[in-house]
């Protein structure tokens, strides 16, 4: 009897693989790759530490947005400090960024007239966030989050900051 020739052609993530032969063999080599390849996966993947772009954006709703000029605070300034005033604009940038409306830093000059406050009290709070692995300054002296900070401040200061607006 003559076996027909099947081809598979895997891709996930960055690896590829192509298996061909009779459907008794490709079934087995699918078979080992996803046996072999997923669990491995799957345990780097624990090791990554990503940010879930649709729980940030629902975390921040009604307290950050992305306007076409650039992040938005939907609260006011008052209610917050200096440093989570700074944060939830870079937070704002960074998802802005994620979603292809703007760039992923902000300036200290943009960042200042953000906070509304003088060129000293902005930089210590960026070199506070910058110390405690929030914030990173760039080469050309740009600021972007972390996705340590990220994930922190979605933690810890977002439920925080929530609570003090409902009051």
């Amino acid at each position: 009897m003559n076996k027909e020739t099947v081809t598979v052609h895997i891709k996930y993530r960055d690896t590829e693989q192509t298996f061909t032969g009779d459907v008794d063999q490709v079934w087995v080599s699918v078979n080992r790759f996803f046996s072999e390849m997923i669990p491995a996966l799957q345990t780097v993947k624990k090791a990554l530490l990503t940010v879930d772009l649709k729980n940030l954006i629902e975390d921040c709703k009604d307290i950050i947005a992305v306007a076409p000029e650039g992040p938005v605070l939907l609260v006011s300034r008052q209610k917050l400090t200096d440093s989570e005033t700074v944060m939830l604009r870079l937070l704002a940038t960074h998802i802005g960024n994620k979603l292809g409306l703007s760039k992923d830093y902000l300036t200290k000059e943009e960042l200042q007239a953000g906070l509304g406050k003088t060129a000293k009290i902005t930089s210590t709070r960026l070199g506070e966030l910058c110390r405690e692995g929030y914030a990173t300054k760039s080469e050309e002296g740009n600021y972007r989050i972390t996705t340590l900070g990220i994930k922190r401040f979605q933690k810890e200061a977002l439920p925080q900051i929530r609570d003090k607006l409902q009051k």
